[in-house]
């Protein structure tokens, strides 16, 4: 056989078993054209809408089911599949962590976001670094006037996303783009690739991204921006003109709306859905958090924000529907929660749960206390740097450095003062007699974890210890994790709770399906949000993430050919595009061969 046949039947070989296999599912093979087959090559679906719900534990969908309306939240609950058991993977229970899994489908020891902030002393001495803070970029739309702050960009995730991978294989045909009030939760499971990440400037409300994105605003945005939609938003949330619009409106319904206009917004002015391969918009919903924060789960205030959020999908899904072409027969939505949430403290101690405050300031005060006793008495040396958060503490390693002690007596040393240190935040109650009622909880140090038994693996052999090791991060310098016991956190304004720990109550989350590939139903088992990214990939026949750990959800996939969708587009695969393009050169070579042979 001549080189340039032979080569040809090998790349027509290859292309056929790219494109004739099967997904991963327990259905039968699929008995269409290879051609045919439902990929993001072929703008199967047009678009996928990642929606994360900020701070939103999947027990709302339960408790709150009978309050819904339209295709809300019903869209996933009636039509779509529903996963009732999800639960991160790891301890580290945070905006910024869960945000990067949902999108690479893997841990913190994967993605390397390890919380919102950490101290990084080679880039800032006087203050900790945001996950997604770039002092290398410029804000891009910020009010002229306002103070100066450094950029954003996902420079800190060590992973690709789905939606990374995505703009890979299709050599960047496929548009990717993030939208929240957060930039975090706007720039982090979108990913580096994607074409744009925009969030809210905190004060005026107005839409903003970095140059690590564009130079300047596209024009849809500033039209946006300009277009009276903020001063319609502080109107509905009876908020005060000129007042810190994240503060303000953040906690309201009124937010939710103008976060989903400016998404409507999006997809008209960058045309997503209206190219040959599938487009891509992550949208994080930040007020369940801002709000949560604040009345804690149980709140009726957070049932009236979730019933709010209810009432605004339905609006912008019936959106899309009039809007993508094909409607929502084309387009696949997933929805899922970056953590949960616990109790307000108050509420599960009248239960009679151990639900104490953790007073941080103190509890760092006692261990440099402890520090000083133990290797410089009589001074006060800072052994641990200020703005410290729970989970992790981090230790100044220059102040240790001037001691002569190197990272693993450092870290020894803080965690074995911790349990005095936990012990002396609430002195015990003495008590003469038996006690009538019950005793007011107290905080209580369940393990602590150094940074360096994390990296080496030093950990129990047990599912929770599991959980410790995925939330290992190099960022931070020196730490120590601390676990405190359930119903536990740091002190929080009167009313608030928070999230950061291995606790059930903050790892359980929502995770559902809409759309052509998903057959509808309530899908018992433990499964993880890796496994959204997971799926994703395999579903738009792309690489899965460069870390992605996640399984695919085979048990909620219709057989391959059983999946239809409106309007098929007649897009020829990449695969398909070789074997043409192969097949027009090899007839052109052979032309001049058949002349010669013919003369």
């Amino acid at each position: 056989m001549a080189p340039t046949k032979r080569f040809f039947a090998v790349l027509v070989s290859a292309a056929l078993s790219f494109t004739s296999a099967p997904l991963a599912t327990a259905s039968v093979a699929d008995s269409r054209p290879a051609a045919e087959t439902p990929s993001a090559y072929n703008a199967h679906p047009k678009l996928v809408v990642l929606v994360v719900l900020d701070q939103f534990r999947a027990d709302y969908l339960e408790r709150y089911r009978d309050d819904f309306k339209g295709r809300g939240f019903k869209l996933f609950l009636d039509h779509g599949a529903n996963f009732l058991d999800c639960y991160y993977g790891y301890a580290n229970t945070e905006t910024a962590p869960g945000h990067s899994t949902i999108g690479t489908g893997a841990y913190t020891d994967g993605h390397g976001i390890g919380g919102n902030e950490w101290w990084d002393l080679a880039r800032s001495k006087d203050h900790p670094v945001t996950s997604v803070e770039d002092e290398r970029y410029a804000l891009v739309g910020v009010p002229s006037g306002e103070k100066t702050t450094p950029g954003s960009s996902p420079r800190n995730l060590r992973a690709s996303t789905f939606g990374d991978e995505l703009r890979l294989d299709t050599l960047g045909s496929s548009s990717v783009y993030g939208v929240s009030l957060k930039d975090r939760a706007a720039i982090l499971p979108a990913g580096a690739a994607a074409n744009g990440a925009f969030w809210i400037d905190q004060a005026s409300g107005r839409f903003i991204t970095s140059t690590y994105y564009m130079a300047q605003l596209p024009e849809w945005a500033q039209t946006f921006d300009d277009s009276g939609r903020i001063d319609q938003a502080r109107q509905e949330a009876n908020a005060p003109q000129g007042g810190n619009f994240y503060n303000t409106v953040g906690a309201t319904p009124a937010a939710v709306s103008y976060e989903l206009d400016f998404a409507k917004a999006l997809i008209t002015g960058a045309d997503l859905g209206k190219h040959d391969t599938t487009d891509v918009l992550t949208l994080s919903i930040s007020s369940t958090d801002i709000l949560g924060h604040r009345v804690g789960p149980d709140s009726p205030d957070q049932r009236a924000m979730v019933d709010a959020v209810d009432t605004d999908l339905d609006s912008f899904f019936s959106w899309l529907d009039k809007n993508v072409d094909g409607g929502l027969g084309n387009v696949w939505i997933a929805l899922t929660a970056d953590h949960g949430i616990a109790p307000v403290p108050a509420v599960a101690a009248n239960f009679g749960l151990d639900a104490a405050t953790i007073n941080v300031q103190k509890l760092v005060a006692d261990l440099n206390d402890a520090l000083n006793l133990k290797f410089s008495p009589g001074e006060k040396i800072q052994y641990l740097l200020d703005h410290q958060s729970l989970p992790y503490l981090v230790l100044n390693p220059a102040a240790f450095d001037r001691a002569g002690i190197n990272e693993q007596e450092a870290e020894d040393a803080v965690q074995k003062a911790l349990p005095q240190a936990f012990a002396d935040l609430t002195k015990p109650q003495e008590l003469k007699a038996p006690a009538t009622s019950k005793l007011p909880p107290t905080p209580a140090l369940f393990r602590s974890f150094t940074r360096l038994q994390m990296a080496g693996g030093q950990l129990p052999p047990t599912p929770f210890g599991e959980l410790i090791a995925h939330s290992y991060t190099p960022n931070g310098g020196w730490y120590v994790m601390v676990v405190a016991d359930a119903f536990q956190m740091a002190q929080m304004a009167p009313g608030g709770t928070n999230h950061f720990t291995p606790y059930s109550y903050d790892r359980h989350v929502p995770l559902d399906f809409y759309g052509a590939p998903f057959a509808p139903g309530m899908y018992h088992g433990r499964v993880e949000p890796v496994d959204l990214a997971a799926t994703l990939a395999s579903l738009l026949g792309v690489n899965q993430p460069s870390a992605s750990v996640g399984h695919i959800l085979t048990q909620a996939l219709k057989p391959v050919s059983a999946v239809t969708y409106p309007k098929p587009v007649p897009v020829r695969t990449r695969a398909v595009h070789r074997i043409h393009a192969a097949a027009d050169k090899s007839s052109a070579e052979a032309k001049p061969a058949a002349a010669a042979q013919n003369q």
